[in-house]
């Protein structure tokens, strides 16, 4: 499994990118920077489109990669999300008022974007990776995945305050190669991390706890103004697993 980390920071600014992880080049795990930092030919190549919620930090670019690829996809964009970000999406995003609601062009026949709603825990097969859904703690309703392909796996957080579903199943899965674990504000935040539901290096600490098996720990969702004082804290914590996604980064897994 191939993962080009198009995005992994909370925030934008310059060196830092909204979260968005390009997948074996065809499918994305949230559309922050799907089309800010890919060709027009590379964007073409992405057919399947996977949300974890409804945050304009994971969806800001959608909009853009479709009209980029309107008219020479093959098929409609499929985009993958569970029912409230779907609705959320349709409703404050092609709403014909912020941007043309491309699930009805051409026609509602020949959509050039198509829905497809999320279960917890059902998983999806795309492209030959398999996507598990994963109730995770946030102020909308957000998925963290379980994502496999061909005998590895990968557990990835999205948004998330402390959690409990998603270690459970990182715990159960013999094939898992790496953890990709949010980290939003500094410890100095932690009350603005609290009614966020986002963590901090003192709750990554608490919830790495929760971890039985010993993989890479990758953080991500840094919000650019805390990650200086997000860097040192984690250095702190002395857990030789634990490191940082980096932007620009292709990963094989």
């Amino acid at each position: 499994m191939r993962i080009q980390v198009l995005g992994a920071s909370g925030g934008e600014c310059l060196g830092s990118s909204l979260t968005c992880l390009l997948i074996n080049e065809t499918i994305a795990l949230d559309a922050g920077s799907l089309a800010g930092n890919l060709s027009l030919d590379a964007q073409a190549k992405v057919r399947s489109i996977v949300l974890s919620h409804s945050h304009m930090d994971h969806i800001a670019s959608l909009p853009f990669l479709i009209e980029n690829v309107f008219g020479s996809a093959p098929g409609p964009i499929e985009i993958y999300a569970s029912a409230p970000t779907i609705y959320a999406v349709r409703k404050n995003l092609f709403n014909n008022e912020v941007w043309p609601d491309f699930s009805r062009i051409p026609n509602h026949l020949l959509p050039s974007v198509r829905f497809h709603e999320l279960t917890e825990e059902e998983p999806v097969v795309i492209d030959g990776v398999t996507f598990t859904p994963i109730p995770v703690q946030h102020v909308v309703p957000t998925f963290g995945f379980l994502i496999q392909h061909e005998g590895s796996a990968m557990l990835w957080s999205s948004d998330t305050g402390p959690t409990q579903r998603l270690w459970e199943i990182a715990n159960a899965t013999p094939d898992l190669k790496l953890v990709g674990l949010e980290v939003s504000f500094d410890n100095s935040l932690q009350h603005i991390a609290d009614i966020s539901d986002h963590l901090t290096p003192n709750t990554v600490d608490q919830e790495l706890a929760k971890l039985e098996v010993e993989v890479p720990v990758l953080l991500h969702h840094l919000k650019p103004p805390c990650a200086e004082a997000i860097q040192r804290e984690v250095a702190h914590l002395g857990r030789s697993n634990l490191g940082f996604l980096e932007e620009g980064k292709t990963y094989e897994i």
